[in-house]
């Protein structure tokens, strides 16, 4: 294991200590930052012991040095930054129990899968501290104390929901990006943090339910005119959704934005197996109500029928549960 590298003053929270927390964790810490992981107990153990190993696309990095916590309850404070990376159904409940954490000119940000999660946050810390990012990599637990890096789509963004509203936290969100940045995880600024998420939402609702249901990595998708039929109504009902929610995406049309989707994001992420897959093959929850669940709320309030999304995401219940009669 390297030598722990030099102290800085900053004190970070990963609440959420799992592939991609970990991958956070470990980058700011390698860059001196004073990090702590909660997490569970397996995954943080190998940590203490052997340090936090980190491979993939971004090289081999062994990191130590971290304080560990399996509970909030024996977590110390205050944190000038809380980066929220657990699964979006456990936003609310993790928030709660490490706002009064964080300190007076800190910042909570999500850093997670769907819609909605900056907007928990908000209504708990308020919405002067709180930030959120599009993360668009892919990471995975290997073994306890060992995250890989698979695949990144795009540099993460982070911004907040309403840029105009205070200035502060716009430049907070601009160091935060420049400090990930520094650090080794490409991350950029965005004035436009709705349309980023919605994008991702796009992206992760064709992709991820039809992977985990088939079993196949997201290259395999567009290969078979069956499943790439499935994508495309996916995107047309998910795109007229999200412009009646105002999204502003930067594409005039689903089928602008499907070129973009075929052309570039798939390939870029050709070998990733979906989230989806892997929690349901863990026994885990999915994130499937984050997102299709999102889509096909959002879709009843404007009056947009979002038939293909709603099989999917009950088809992800099954899968969940179980068949019916076992």
């Amino acid at each position: 294991m390297s030598a722990p590298p030099e102290q800085n003053d900053k004190k970070v929270l990963i609440a959420g200590a799992g592939a991609l927390g970990s991958v956070f964790g470990g980058f700011l810490r390698k860059a001196g930052f004073d990090v702590t992981l909660l997490g569970r107990a397996a995954h943080l153990d190998a940590i203490a012991h052997d340090g936090l190993a980190i491979d993939g696309i971004w090289g081999e990095h062994s990191v130590g040095g971290f304080a560990t916590a399996i509970a909030t309850s024996s977590l110390g404070g205050p944190f000038d930054a809380i980066l929220i990376t657990v699964k979006s159904y456990d936003t609310a409940e993790i928030t709660k129990s490490v706002a009064h954490l964080l300190a007076k000119d800190g910042y909570v940000l999500s850093l997670q899968n769907g819609l909605g999660n900056v907007e928990t946050i908000e209504s708990i810390v308020g919405s002067e501290r709180t930030l959120g990012a599009r993360v668009i990599f892919g990471a995975e637990i290997k073994a306890p104390g060992h995250a890989h890096v698979s695949v990144i789509a795009d540099p993460n963004a982070v911004g907040s929901l309403d840029p105009s509203f205070d200035p502060a936290r716009e430049a907070a969100a601009q160091r935060w990006a420049t400090t990930f940045a520094t650090a080794g995880i490409p991350s950029v600024y965005t004035d436009e943090l709705a349309a980023r998420l919605w994008a991702k939402v796009l992206y992760n609702a064709a992709l991820n339910p039809l992977g985990a249901l088939l079993g196949v990595h997201y290259g395999a998708l567009p290969e078979r005119d069956e499943s790439r039929a499935i994508m495309d109504a996916v995107l047309d009902e998910a795109f007229a959704v999200a412009v009646a929610d105002g999204a502003g995406l930067p594409f005039a049309s689903a089928t602008e934005y499907r070129r973009e989707f075929y052309d570039r994001l798939v390939p870029a992420t050709y070998n990733h197996r979906p989230s989806m897959l892997q929690d349901l093959e863990s026994g885990r929850r999915t994130e499937i109500g984050a997102i299709t669940g999102e889509i096909v709320a959002r879709g009843a309030r404007y009056g947009i029928p979002t038939p293909v999304n709603q099989t999917l995401a009950r088809l992800i219940a099954l899968a969940e549960r179980g068949a019916p009669g076992r």
